[in-house]
């Protein structure tokens, strides 16, 4: 997802642009067309990742579950994503860019397949910690492949675009996951199976166009020695870096609640079946994330992290007196502003990383605070899910929202000092 998405975008270690090397084999596309083809690729991706974030109330009612079950299930995902981002995203600068998406959609249908034929528990956690690996791993390759394609194909063009692009459809992905999978749930037969049938195909169709794309980055010819990816944290202003981890973190446990507990929320304390509504939600949360991001856009940096500072605190307040007050329009129209509040939020901790941080080690600086982010993801639905062994879902949702509240606000104003 980018500094303009709720889901990470780590910048490579290394970038190697093939633009005085092009491919030019007779049966590869051209590196315009291969941009696009990309690009549509990682919409599919993104979209697939989310895709069960409705489903997870059908799975209870089929198995019989508790809620503490899904967030066990949601976190495999945020754990795949984190591992891979420091195992292997980053290994497309020697391996080829190609190569990585590549391997991050087979990935991504071998999640599918096992949807199909092993949904249980055990399945579920293990096809979303797949699905999750394969996430981290295309994230910084395709978004290094998008910049590379285009600065062949556009080399006057500047990074401008290519950066407007892989921010849309990352965030684009995850915000139409939901909603598609709260379509098939609601309108068409056999939700737990139909989705990932659909998207196996959509995948492979996916692949077979990736493999005519234009690989940008020459293979070595000597393997460099392995090593994970390199993580950085500035030496100087230390409390600057550590309120924007922190605000990074709280900002994705938002997002985690909501692809994770939405629809037992709905059912369970607002009593609503609809399948649809449950994609909705967290649709509305990541589109309302892009959109605080493009709308403020203007704003300097210091009064767009006021923005996001009254943004995050009203809408997790909202989200409390919704969820205590029994009213649904009020939790709604709250997770939209939360979900606005935290996407200011975010891009300010990226912003500010980025800016403590020397030129050849901003790449180390912002993988440090990527992967706090999805810490983030899962550590406090975790928490949750273990909350909700011991007490009721109201209140422990209340307790989050409340923890949660305190430091985005808290990191939010000690940011402000280095905010520009």
């Amino acid at each position: 997802m980018s500094t303009n998405t709720p889901v990470s975008q780590p910048i490579p270690s290394v970038t190697i642009p093939s633009a005085t090397t092009p491919d030019r084999r007779p049966w590869r596309l051209r590196h315009g067309a291969g941009f696009w083809i990309v690009a549509a690729a990682f919409l599919g991706v993104m979209a697939f990742s989310t895709i069960p974030t409705p489903l997870y109330a059908l799975y209870q009612q089929r198995d019989g579950f508790p809620t503490w079950v899904v967030t066990v299930i949601f976190a495999a995902y945020a754990v795949g994503v984190i591992a891979s981002l420091f195992l292997i995203g980053h290994l497309s600068d020697w391996a080829g860019r190609r190569r990585m998406v590549l391997v991050a959609i087979v990935l991504e249908i071998v999640a599918a397949a096992l949807f199909l034929v092993w949904n249980d528990v055990s399945g579920l956690i293990v096809a979303r910690l797949i699905s999750g690996v394969g996430v981290g791993a295309l994230t910084a390759s395709a978004t290094a492949h998008l910049g590379e394609l285009r600065s062949v194909s556009r080399p006057a063009e500047g990074p401008r675009l290519a950066s407007t692009v892989s921010t849309v459809v990352n965030t684009g992905g995850l915000a139409l996951g939901p909603l598609i999978g709260g379509v098939f749930a609601q309108f068409l037969p056999a939700p737990l199976l139909l989705p990932y049938a659909v998207f196996l195909v959509i995948l492979a169709l996916a692949a077979l166009a990736v493999a005519l794309v234009p690989e940008t980055v020459e293979r070595a010819e000597e393997r460099p020695a392995y090593r994970p990816q390199r993580i950085s944290l500035p030496a100087a202003s230390g409390g600057a870096f550590s309120a924007a981890a922190v605000a990074a973190f709280a900002g994705f446990a938002v997002f985690g609640l909501f692809t994770s507990l939405a629809p037992s929320v709905l059912a369970g304390t607002f009593h609503v079946a609809s399948h649809l509504l449950a994609g909705v939600v967290p649709f509305s949360v990541f589109a309302a994330s892009a959109l605080s991001q493009i709308a403020f856009a203007p704003l300097r940096s210091r009064t767009a992290l006021i923005v996001a500072i009254v943004l995050v605190a009203v809408g997790l307040a909202g989200l409390a007196v919704g969820v205590l007050g029994d009213s649904l329009p009020v939790f709604l129209i709250a997770g939209v502003l939360a979900g606005a509040g935290v996407g200011l939020l975010f891009r300010a901790s990226i912003l500010v990383a980025g800016s403590l941080a020397a030129p050849e080690r901003r790449g180390e600086v912002l993988s440090a605070i990527f992967l706090v982010a999805y810490v983030g993801l899962a550590l406090p639905v975790l928490l949750v899910g273990v909350a909700l062994i011991l007490w009721p879902l109201v209140p422990v949702l209340v307790g989050f929202v409340a923890i949660i509240g305190v430091l985005s606000v808290v990191a939010a104003l000690r940011m402000l000092p280095t905010a520009a």
